[in-house]
């Protein structure tokens, strides 16, 4: 692996995933006796019902599901995925005495989901897994266009299912609260703070309204031939991507110019490429 100041910002977000996590897990979910899902959920059903480890336990079920799944993942996905396993099961080992015991479990739901959510999101923003569940998530996002956090989801909720043969319904229940958060932190995180939007514009003055997006947003605008199937008429197409906080602005000047554009507004979950982000700066 190639050490660029990239490579340094990668490691540094496994590193500081691993660490939230681990407090995820040790400081809430355990000291709350909630489960967890995969291979980490695997590991708390084994902990509550024959006391191992979780930090050994982890370890090992993700190096198994590693050699299985490794010629899914890239060279670079795997050197981070490989990482981050040796991070978290040494962390969880570390923290396993930083407890919080309440009697509040909401306090353990919310605030595990949370850290889990925050760990795995910075761990998987990078390119990484946490092995495991993480790799057939990832095939399922590949294979079937389902969004790797559901596809935690779903995992997650079949190893739920069946802690509840170690710990109490309730805590079963408060434990899909706590994946619930951890998902949609983990989509967040993933997603980024501001995460983009992509607007297609059919207007009778695309000139004009392009030179007003690209002056007063700041924003590049590409221009595509199209023709209304109806009406057999050639029109040019605007294609836009914009942060969600310029969107507000965007919709106000489109309908200040011309109040029967039609305007579609796409989520986008990533974008690649420099330019984007130079004419950003």
């Amino acid at each position: 692996m190639k050490f660029t100041q990239d490579t340094l910002f990668n490691i540094s977000s496994v590193i500081i995933g691993s660490f939230i996590f681990a407090i995820g897990v040790n400081t809430f979910m355990i000291a709350g006796e909630l489960g967890e899902g995969g291979v980490t959920g695997i590991s708390l059903i084994l902990l509550y019902a024959f006391g191992i480890s979780p930090a050994i336990s982890s370890f090992l079920i993700n190096l198994v599901l590693l050699f299985v799944g490794y010629k899914y993942l890239s060279k670079r996905s795997m050197n981070y995925t490989i990482l981050a396993i040796i991070m978290i099961s040494l962390f969880l080992h570390f923290t396993e005495s930083w407890q919080i015991e309440t009697d509040q479990l909401l306090i353990n739901t919310v605030f595990g989901g949370l850290f889990v959510g925050i760990g795995i999101g910075l761990i998987v923003r990078i390119g990484a897994t946490t092995a495991g569940t993480t790799i057939l998530a990832r095939l399922i996002n590949k294979h079937f266009e389902i969004s790797i956090p559901i596809a935690l989801l779903i995992f997650d909720l079949m190893i739920v299912a069946v802690s509840v043969t170690v710990i109490p319904l309730e805590n079963v229940l408060l434990t899909v609260i706590a994946l619930y958060v951890a998902t949609k932190t983990m989509d967040f995180i993933i997603e980024g703070m501001n995460p983009k939007k992509a607007v297609t514009i059919i207007s009778d003055r695309p000139d004009f309204i392009a030179r007003q997006v690209t002056q007063y947003i700041g924003r590049g605008v590409t221009i595509m031939n199209g023709r209304g199937y109806y009406t057999q008429e050639d029109k040019d197409i605007l294609y836009v991507v914009i942060t969600k906080n310029q969107l507000t602005r965007v919709k106000r000047l489109i309908a200040e110019y011309d109040e029967n554009a039609f305007v579609v507004v796409h989520d986008v979950n990533d974008v690649l490429g420099n330019y984007f982000y130079k004419q950003m700066m």
